[in-house]
């Protein structure tokens, strides 16, 4: 349906309609299959392109604590969500202090794991490793982890990362794959090149450092859009669905939300996604329940990351 607009709108400026006066696009929640959270956005570098702006003096998201994490655990287990999977995402998880207490909290709960890396030198310390054996050791492959390497050579690598960062995660990602870890990797597409050759690429990458990697499955190897932010992206409408043969039930918003810590803030805060954690009509309320409504597609990253991307952060 075309709404004429009061006034020339701008994308992404009014909640209900489009730039052209069209019905957005809403997507209904439909349970809750992963709960991501935040553990802060520091982190051990800074990305040319970091899709939440993470940096090691950037703290407006604060370390969350492992008893605040379990208010949010407790809801699920009372509520009796059946909340598969619980993602760990920075910033760099490794550097809050509580990483290993609320990974071990969520598998004694009887959730699998999923945590989102660099495997750079705050996951390399020798009380992290420690401590991430003796929690495979316990828990086996409900505990996953998900290396960032954004291209399988390191000179594109690099250019992303900085200077040495691709040795420096090849090291971690190879001491993961030495200890038996449940392992993926995530990659960027970025490069221009097409999704074959990348993940061909990856292939060669994986057999040479005997990384055990299915470099063809999807979930193994997830290849994530770039997300420029100064690119023009269309809007989603209601016609989008039928028009682009896509479910809203399969965008991320619809099984998943993120917690975040806010720097100063009294308690954490539920937010639709892990790509929006700053824009405040993405934030849901601060308890599970409270966020358990609608989410209008009101962002770019909506359409470029998970519309027309197709892209999403759980392990699902």
């Amino acid at each position: 349906m075309t709404i004429a607009p009061a006034e020339t709108l701008a994308k992404f400026s009014h909640p209900d309609i489009t730039a052209k006066g069209e019905t957005r696009a809403t997507v209904a929640f439909a349970r809750l299959d992963t709960l991501w959270i935040n553990t802060g956005t520091l982190c051990n570098i800074e990305c040319a392109n970091c899709y939440i702006h993470s940096s090691p003096t950037d703290d407006r998201l604060a370390y969350i604590s492992a008893a605040e994490a379990a208010v949010y655990l407790d809801e699920i287990g009372g509520d009796g969500l059946g909340t598969r999977e619980i993602g760990f995402t920075g910033g760099e998880p490794f550097m809050n202090p509580d990483i290993l207490a609320m990974i071990g909290d969520s598998m004694m709960r009887g959730h699998e794991v999923l945590v989102l890396t660099n495997a750079m030198q705050p996951m390399m310390r020798p009380r992290v490793r420690e401590g991430l054996l003796a929690l495979r050791a316990r828990h086996g492959a409900k505990l996953r982890l998900r290396v960032s390497v954004d291209h399988y050579t390191a000179a594109q690598h690099d250019a992303e990362r900085g200077a040495g960062s691709f040795d420096k995660t090849m090291e971690g990602l190879r001491w993961l794959a030495r200890e038996g870890f449940a392992l993926a990797v995530a990659g960027r597409m970025a490069s221009g090149e097409d999704e074959a050759r990348m993940r061909a690429g990856f292939a060669e990458l994986f057999a040479s450092e005997k990384i055990p990697v299915d470099a063809d499955h999807p979930g193994a190897l997830v290849l994530f859009p770039e997300m420029d932010e100064r690119a023009d992206v269309p809007e989603i409408t209601t016609a989008c669905w039928s028009i682009l043969h896509v479910d809203p039930a399969s965008v991320m918003c619809a099984t998943s939300r993120m917690v975040v810590k806010r720097k100063g803030a009294f308690a954490p805060r539920v937010v639709a996604c892990t790509l929006l954690p700053d824009d405040p009509q993405f934030d849901l309320g601060e308890t599970l329940a409270e966020s358990f409504r609608p989410v209008k597609l009101n962002h770019r990253h909506c359409a470029r990351f998970c519309v027309l991307g197709g892209a999403s952060c759980s392990a699902g």
